[in-house]
């Protein structure tokens, strides 16, 4: 393999790969299949993924009715033509008045359900933001402040998480418990280190609480989006060198260990999940997390011409962006004063963006977190 623009081609086929194993609709069809006995009444799809997982659902069970609850933008065209779908869409990362909104029509629907009724809930992540039901007195926008507070601070998912177990009259099971009829499933992708049900989304599919028979499932995660990077990169003649679920903590320190080892690389590709923090300045600027990673491992990889990375969300969002993430190679830290600028703003989207340096997929209906892919050709 020779040239930016060869590795970059298969960087995406890679990216594609994993993304198509860890899709809500197929993950979702392949769990309806290992439970075949299960036929649900009604189907409740919250979070990131939820028009993707509500289809496998629909396309692989008798006709009942559903509510999804996605992001702005996440809802699928074949969705809305569907009879008995109801779809609503809120604010991600921080929720807003249509979260809160979900979160009541979802507490409803669920305790309104019949003695002898059966539900199958599917959760992914963004399901935390995107509904929600306060407790007396917590308004909107201390939920709203406080939120933010701690997505600008570097607080990890599992942190945020907790605290908004505590907040909630629906997370931590507390959904679950208002259902009173025969049976319920829960079928989640995982966004979280360690695929804890307890975490994703907040708890909001933790059976726990439950007075009825319910168990749930992780039936999608990091580590199967990745071995399929491995296995379809081998299929490609390649050799995988690291396959880890290692991207947790600072993304500044990562980006030093990323790029030094790929510096140092053997020839062959490089994998590694999870999701990075970062503490972002008062007035943060155009990007997410893996835009500002991808551009930090550029300053390490500057002048090399045998490597190329891809650092992206598996949602094909990354922060309050609509890029996944960007691709980088030695030459993207062409401007080092204006990359360094970037990264301290919080704006690396805007300088990748000026490098056609953009990686951009739209909504995935999928979300595992992160994957930063490298491609190291002998020199």
């Amino acid at each position: 393999m020779t040239g930016s623009e060869s590795r970059e081609s298969v960087l995406i086929s890679l990216w594609d790969a994993a993304i198509e194993a860890v899709s809500g609709y197929q993950a979702v069809a392949n769990a309806l299949k290992a439970d075949s006995t299960f036929r649900p009444d009604q189907i409740i799809a919250v979070g990131k993924a939820a028009a993707g997982m509500c289809l496998g659902a629909l396309d692989n069970l008798p006709a009942c009715d559903a509510l999804v609850v996605t992001k702005y933008g996440h809802a699928d065209a074949q969705l809305q033509d569907r009879e008995g779908v109801t779809i609503l869409e809120a604010g991600h990362p921080i929720p807003d008045q249509n979260s809160l909104t979900a979160g009541h029509v979802l507490l409803e629907r669920t305790f309104t359900m019949q003695p002898d009724s059966r539900l199958l809930m599917l959760v992914s992540g963004g399901a935390s933001a995107l509904a929600e039901a306060l407790p007396a007195g917590m308004s909107l926008d201390d939920l709203q402040t406080r939120t933010d507070e701690m997505i600008a601070s570097g607080n990890t998912i599992a942190e945020i998480n907790a605290w908004r177990k505590q907040n909630s009259l629906i997370k931590d099971g507390k959904l679950i418990e208002a259902f009173k009829g025969a049976e319920l499933r829960v079928y989640a992708i995982s966004d979280v280190e360690g695929d804890a049900i307890d975490t994703i989304g907040s708890g909001l599919g933790d059976c726990h609480r439950a007075s009825v028979l319910a168990r749930s499932k992780v039936i999608a995660s990091n580590r199967i989006a990745r071995d399929q990077v491995g296995k379809t990169a081998i299929e490609l003649g390649l050799v995988v060198n690291v396959n880890e679920e290692t991207l947790y903590g600072d993304l500044f320190e990562l980006a030093a260990v990323i790029g030094d080892t790929l510096r140092n690389a053997e020839p062959g590709v490089y994998l590694w999940g999870g999701e990075p923090t970062v503490v972002l300045p008062a007035n943060p600027g155009k990007g997410g997390r893996n835009q500002s990673l991808a551009l930090a491992v550029a300053e390490h990889l500057a002048g090399l011409e045998h490597i190329s990375l891809l650092v992206a969300g598996t949602d094909g969002s990354d922060g309050p962006t609509t890029a996944a993430g960007g691709i980088v190679d030695g030459s993207t830290w062409s401007d080092p004063r204006a990359a360094r600028a970037a990264l301290q703003q919080a704006d690396a989207g805007s300088y990748l963006q000026q490098q056609d340096a953009l990686f951009v997929t739209g909504p995935t209906n999928t979300n595992v977190m992160d994957l930063a892919i490298a491609i190291v050709d002998a020199v």
